[in-house]
């Protein structure tokens, strides 16, 4: 009986027979079309010129798509000058203004060729979906050009009329733009982003309002991205962790211009209390020297360690008593008992700390704090880049036998999954990351103040650095040490277990199948930890089970990885991974023709080429096609009437 409702609801949509049969021929063949390619990129960090340019080039697939489809057609000049008018065509038509002899030959040279290479690209999709792609002002002359022939003398002339009528009336620009645009939007069907959007690089806000804008994309949370969330519903360790990180790379416009986060206080604050310290631990790591952001980092990085000891002290079911190290200085020696052994601290200035009760803030601390709380809270920018983090993102992803997760399924030392307790109930594996997916979002949009709402926000701090958190996969995180005392011994951060067991087959197989993902045909993707190639270390384990592909896109970490990056693109013919060297400039791509040099560091092709069937949505498609199969039979049994 439910079914036959359910057949009546669908009538309506599919209201005779011709119109079922319709829909079910046009959904089988599109289950025959080769599978969307899809691009897998983690740990962007801020890089936002490196990241907007990895989206423009496909990764590399653009590229090659010139020299696949024009060989020996084109010299390498002209395939490096068509190439950056897909990157960048604003830029290089204003280039070609001011270069090109005969400015009107270069446009159609130039829109022939684009045409050449959208037909290309476009031909694994229906026409329907290329038009939806199409920006609709184009719509109707993009068809034209696209799908009718300049080789027909009955078509020659109307084609060449189209192009020049849009020369005539200065439309080529615009034209051209739209056609770069839709080359590079089916280039890449569908985009991954495995975490940690956030810090280190100077515009993560930038990266975020182009995955607003972009047509297929979602989002698995990194340990910073949730680190920004936590700040964003008012978490005040995040918060202060947030602004110190900023203050160390010498970032702050991110808060003050992007988000509108207001520092002056926190600056004013700096330099009552530091103004005569030299802050030597604190000089920002990049950009220009300037004593008063050391100030600002090691005000708030002093308010962190306390707030963080406060939460600690209020959540001792976390196991984060290690973050209450303020205790157990000895403010008078200037040392600090550390595991039993006392350690000189290289800085023992702390003016805002009580010996006494060294967690306690002082009252303009705590009023600071209150204000910086207000600026995260109400800042919209910021709250409407975290709700597209939710809207798009989530701790994990299956996808097309992919299992997707930024840094770790937590493990045992004998290589089990490991047991976590929350609010009484243990947990682990699959259930553990959904149990922390929910209090994420309960924590971010159920701000009602009660008990379990500051648990929640808690639990946001110790996502970041917490031992079990999945989304940091580390013992401890070793801040105030790394500033404070200059024995290394003391700055280890031990990784999970996990990281010594993916290198077995039978590990990936047994989170796969936790996963409820088929072990043979299955991979897991993630990143969080630098791949240091040029150590040799490799980001395929477990024979190709498992792909880590944080290849060092965060400038901090080049000189440790030895490359700037990893894509791994899974296409119709299979997956691969591509590395990519440094990105010099948007400038210098422009007037050189320089692109990012990716090189392909592991590619394993298939027998059978994908199709959309062998993919999660062609199962929902099939589903349909099922559906509306009973539907035609219905109406051809006469038990639903024709419309």
């Amino acid at each position: 009986m439910s079914e036959l409702k359910y057949l009546e609801l669908l009538s309506k949509s599919f209201p005779s027979i011709a119109e079922t049969s319709t829909e079910i021929v046009n959904l089988q063949a599109i289950l025959n079309l080769p599978k969307g390619t899809e691009h897998f990129l983690t740990d962007v960090h801020g890089e936002y010129e490196a990241f907007s340019h990895v989206l423009r080039n496909g990764s590399g697939s653009i590229r090659q798509k010139i020299e696949d489809i024009f060989q020996e057609s084109l010299t390498e000049s002209e395939k490096k000058e068509l190439a950056t008018v897909i990157y960048y065509p604003d830029g290089k038509y204003d280039m070609a203004l001011e270069e090109q002899p005969n400015m009107n030959k270069w446009i159609r040279t130039i829109i022939y060729r684009l045409l050449t290479v959208c037909k290309n690209v476009s031909s694994k999709y229906t026409r329907s979906k290329v038009r939806k792609a199409m920006p609709k002002d184009f719509e109707y002359i993009m068809q034209e050009l696209l799908y009718e022939s300049r080789e027909e003398d009955n078509k020659k002339d109307y084609i060449e009329s189209i192009i020049d009528t849009l020369i005539a009336i200065s439309y080529s620009k615009q034209f051209i733009v739209a056609m770069s645009e839709l080359i590079r939007r089916l280039t890449i069907d569908h985009l991954h982003l495995v975490g940690d959007i956030y810090d280190r690089g100077p515009a993560p806000h930038l990266i975020m309002d182009c995955l607003l804008e972009y047509h297929h994309v979602d989002i698995q949370w990194g340990n910073h991205d949730m680190l920004w969330i936590g700040a964003g519903v008012g978490n005040k360790a995040c918060i202060a962790n947030v602004i110190r990180i900023c203050c160390r790379y010498n970032n702050n416009d991110i808060l003050e211009e992007a988000y509108g986060i207001n520092l002056l206080p926190l600056a004013t604050f700096a330099m009552k209390y530091y103004g005569k310290d030299p802050c030597r631990s604190f000089r920002p790591k990049e950009g220009i020297d300037s004593d008063l952001v050391a100030q600002m980092h090691k005000a708030i990085s002093i308010i962190q360690f306390k707030v963080e000891g406060l939460f600690s002290e209020r959540n001792p079911n976390l196991r984060m008593k290690d973050r209450e190290i303020l205790k157990d200085i000895d403010y008078e020696k200037g040392t600090i008992l550390w595991q039993g052994k006392e350690y000189p601290l290289n800085d023992s200035f702390f003016p805002t700390v009580d010996p006494k009760n060294p967690l306690e803030l002082l009252e303009e601390e705590a009023e600071l704090l209150d204000r910086l709380k207000d600026s995260f809270m109400n800042s919209e920018k910021l709250q409407r880049h975290l709700r597209f983090l939710f809207s798009h993102g989530s701790l994990y992803l299956c996808c097309n036998s992919n299992l997707l997760y930024h840094a770790c399924v937590p493990l045992t030392e004998e290589g089990k999954l490991a047991e976590v307790e929350i609010e009484g109930v243990k947990y682990k594996g699959k259930a553990y990351l959904d149990k922390v997916d929910t209090i994420a979002r309960q924590a971010f949009f159920d701000r009602v103040g009660n008990e379990k709402d500051k648990r929640n926000r808690d639990f946001l701090w110790y996502l970041w650095c917490g031992e079990l958190s999945p989304l940091f996969g580390k013992d401890v995180m070793r801040t105030f040490e790394r500033y404070f005392i200059d024995d290394k011994s003391t700055h280890e951060e031990h990784k999970n277990p996990y990281y010594r067991y993916i290198d077995k087959e039978e590990t990936c197989n047994m989170i796969l199948s936790e996963f409820g993902l088929n072990p043979k045909i299955s991979h897991i993707i993630n990143g969080h930890v630098p791949v240091k190639v040029k150590k040799g270390e490799s980001p395929v384990k477990a024979n190709g089970k498992l792909f880590v592909i944080d290849g060092g896109f965060a400038r901090a970490y080049q000189k440790t990885t030895g490359i700037a990056g990893y894509t791994l693109i899974y296409n119709s013919y299979g997956i691969k991974l591509v590395s990519h060297a440094p990105f010099e400039s948007k400038e210098k791509a422009l007037k050189e023709g320089a692109d990012i040099l990716s090189s392909v560091v592991v590619e394993d092709k298939i027998v059978q080429r994908k199709r959309v069937k062998d993919t999660d949505i062609g199962k929902k498609l099939q589903g349909q096609v099922n559906d509306l199969k009973k539907l035609l039979l219905a109406y051809r049994k006469g038990i639903i009437q024709v419309k």
